[in-house]
């Protein structure tokens, strides 16, 4: 299978995308808003926690799939995107408190974590170290590929 572990996580970000989709659809169906918040801070705090889900999300699934593609440890990469995931949904439920709170903190602070570590890895991969050697197949002497 191509890339498991970041088809894996990139499966659960989408379900998770469609999730908190869900969680603004109904508040603009009520209250008939098609645009904007109309000012209603319950609203504009879901469709912040769903634009900025989508904001990361891109930057987290590219450098897991250019990793793992590099020979990156699939453990690491799965806890790593699990780890993105939850801190995501984290930061979610935390966006609905008025007021600052552990679930929105952890989920913002794991966020720049994992993505910090990722881009550090993927440098790592991209000069040499932190991934499995890459075998190279050489052609041979008198073959058509030479």
């Amino acid at each position: 299978m191509l890339l498991p572990v970041t088809l894996t996580i990139a499966a659960a970000a989408g379900i998770g995308n469609i999730a908190l989709a869900m969680r603004v659809v109904p508040i603009r169906l009520k209250d008939k808003v098609l645009f904007g918040d109309n000012g209603d801070s319950r609203l504009l705090a879901r469709t912040r926690a769903h634009a900025n889900f989508v904001e990361y999300t891109p930057f987290v699934l590219i450098l897991m799939a250019l990793i793992e593609a590099g020979g990156g440890s699939a453990r690491w990469l799965g806890i790593a995107g699990g780890t993105f995931v939850a801190a995501r949904i984290a930061h979610a439920v935390g966006m609905d408190r008025a007021t600052s709170n552990p679930w929105r903190a952890a989920g913002a602070l794991l966020t720049w974590t994992i993505l910090l570590a990722l881009a550090v890895w993927a440098l790592a991969v991209a000069y040499g170290y932190g991934a499995a050697p890459v075998i190279r197949v050489l052609p041979v002497e008198g073959s058509p590929m030479a």
